[in-house]
């Protein structure tokens, strides 16, 4: 399991192979499709640099944006304060955070993959609860192949276990397939929270 200083010790050392540098294709891909239309009250958990928080609040959604690592935090309140642009970025343990308010959505991209897999049924139960009923849970299931990680591989069928029909409403079609590089790639799914 990776400690909240061991992600900060990624950041100050630069390893940060997952951050892009810039919005992810699979936010756009949301946003061209209509599946997230503002305004809406949106969750980014575990947003690191976050530079999907700069491309939603640009576009007028309310923004919540967190991660357990301080520098991330930083970098991306000075970033948007330069941008003049307005989002809430918290420094915050994800198993402890609580929303005052639901969400409308919540945008999963590298939380889920990042964490260690015997949180994840933790980690589902706070998707959960942060969705508004008929909120949508816009995930990124990470295609690795291997063992081990960060990031840890999402088998479909682990996921289909992991958020359940009775819970769930599952995607009649699969959304975005972004391609990461060293043979990993993001699958696109919008679960709706029942």
């Amino acid at each position: 399991m990776h400690t909240d200083n061991e992600w900060e010790a990624r950041y100050q050392a630069g390893t940060t192979g997952w951050d892009r540098g810039q919005a992810s294709p699979g936010l756009f891909y949301w946003l061209d499709q209509g599946v997230l239309v503002s305004p809406a009250r949106v969750l980014i958990p575990g947003c690191g640099n976050g530079y999907e928080v700069d491309e939603l609040a640009r576009r007028g959604f309310e923004v919540v944006a967190l991660d357990i690592a301080p520098t991330p935090v930083n970098n991306l309140r000075q970033r948007l304060r330069q941008q003049h642009l307005r989002a809430t970025v918290e420094q915050a343990d994800l198993f402890e955070w609580q929303a005052d308010v639901p969400f409308d959505a919540v945008y999963e991209q590298t939380c889920l993959c990042a964490i260690d897999p015997a949180q994840r049924a933790a980690y589902a139960d706070q998707l959960y609860q942060w969705l508004r009923p008929g909120g949508v849970l816009l995930a990124q299931f990470m295609q690795t192949g291997q063992d081990g990680g960060p990031p840890f591989h999402c088998a479909l069928e682990e996921m289909a276990t992991l958020f359940p029909a009775s819970r769930w409403q599952l995607p009649e079609r699969q959304g975005p397939v972004v391609d990461m590089g060293e043979g990993r790639r993001e699958l696109g799914h919008a679960l709706v929270r029942r």
